[in-house]
């Protein structure tokens, strides 16, 4: 087997070079393949498509269309291998804008023990992005488009929305930028803007970055701090952590507070699993706090209160995301500034799984469209 890491690096190089020229000269299936690259509602197809890739440019001998060894033959092999393997720290080194996680766990391209033909119907959405890419291997395998050229148009569209992404991101942050010799915006103001942003679609690692953006601006203060936050894609149970959010005293590993993330009304379901998580790791907490943006029952907030005797000490609480933040920022007056930057910074730091181009931008546009009103 060559080097299929250096092969990545080799196309990714010949597509930065020509991002203006096109290697595909048939006009109808360029669109296609820019079509799978760049559509914002399907980033599961491009990933998927540049591991069938570069496994036949690293051994033509395999049937592009055969990437399950479910399959069977000498000419099948394993796209998830490749995909984790290889695929997938290139993308994150490279910070191209695909799926953070392999293609091959997702609904469509999961559990399949037959060829890849063009006729075949996938699960997923939108269709002719999966029919595209069906037709893709098809051509190739067929001899009517070759890997080589294909895997240079998909990096040449990939690092070409980077850089209209990052473009726009660019504008808008230095449009922030511009205004902020003015008058600072109140508190109440950037709790309105954040809870605007709150209730974006998507938004579920919102509320966390409220929480860690609070500790990182007031550090020095308090002297606590919030340890770095996993991947939003990450299980606790992956990463040994105890929540979203942990917070340890400045100088010392061990976490005295942290906080759990929940996109929707909390249960006592979730207040047991908290429990049992403290319980079975044996942790000297203060507090064990779990953030909503949903109303809080009160039967709920009466169980969490018998936990402290049963747990030697352990407060835990169920908290209103907002009410947080209004409490931090009324407490803290006079580094809300400095905390609205924290939580910027923070926000645009994501990958995009986490937190979407669009959020990222709607965020920007916010903010900007509140201190221009503050300052008009």
């Amino acid at each position: 087997m060559t080097d299929i890491t250096a092969i990545l690096d080799q196309y990714y190089e010949i597509a930065r070079n020509h991002l203006s020229e096109s290697f595909i000269s048939d006009l109808k299936i360029r669109d296609n393949i820019s079509d799978i690259s760049t559509n914002s509602a399907n980033r599961a197809c491009v990933r998927f498509l540049m591991s069938c890739l570069i496994a036949k440019i690293d051994n033509s001998k395999i049937d592009i269309r055969k990437p399950y060894t479910e399959i069977g033959g000498d000419n099948c092999y394993s796209g998830r291998v490749i995909d984790e393997k290889y695929v997938n720290p290139f993308i994150h080194d490279k910070k191209l804008p695909c799926n953070s996680t392999t293609a091959f766990l997702t609904p469509a391209f999961r559990n399949i023990t037959s060829i890849l033909l063009p006729d075949r119907e996938m699960a997923g959405t939108p269709k002719r992005i999966y029919k595209f890419t069906l037709q893709i291997l098809d051509d190739i395998e067929n001899g009517r488009l070759s890997e080589r050229d294909v895997l240079s148009e998909v990096l040449r569209d990939l690092i070409n929305l980077k850089i209209e992404k990052d473009n726009r991101l660019s504008s808008l942050i230095k449009e922030v930028v511009s205004t902020k010799e003015n008058k600072p915006l109140s508190a109440e103001k950037i709790i309105e803007l954040i809870e605007t942003h709150i209730k974006y679609p998507k938004s579920s690692r919102i509320p966390v970055l409220v929480v860690a953006a609070a500790y990182v601006a007031s550090s020095e203060y308090i002297h606590e701090q919030s340890l770095p936050l996993e991947s939003h894609n990450a299980a606790d149970k992956q990463t040994k952590s105890l929540g979203d959010v942990e917070v340890t005293l400045m100088n010392d590993e061990n976490i005295v507070t942290c906080y759990e993330m929940k996109a929707r009304p909390v249960s006592k379901e979730d207040v047991d699993d908290a429990l049992k998580k403290v319980l079975e790791r044996g942790e000297t907490l203060d507090n064990y706090i779990i953030v909503t943006t949903f109303p809080i029952e009160k039967d709920i907030l009466n169980y969490c209160r018998t936990l402290y005797d049963l747990t030697d000490g352990v407060e835990f609480m169920v908290l209103d995301c907002v009410t947080f933040l209004r409490h931090f920022l009324h407490f803290f007056h006079r580094i809300r500034v400095n905390y609205l930057e924290c939580y910027q910074n923070l926000l645009l730091a994501e990958p995009d799984s986490a937190v979407s181009q669009y959020l990222k931008e709607a965020f920007l546009s916010l903010r900007l469209a509140a201190e221009k009103e503050n300052n008009g």
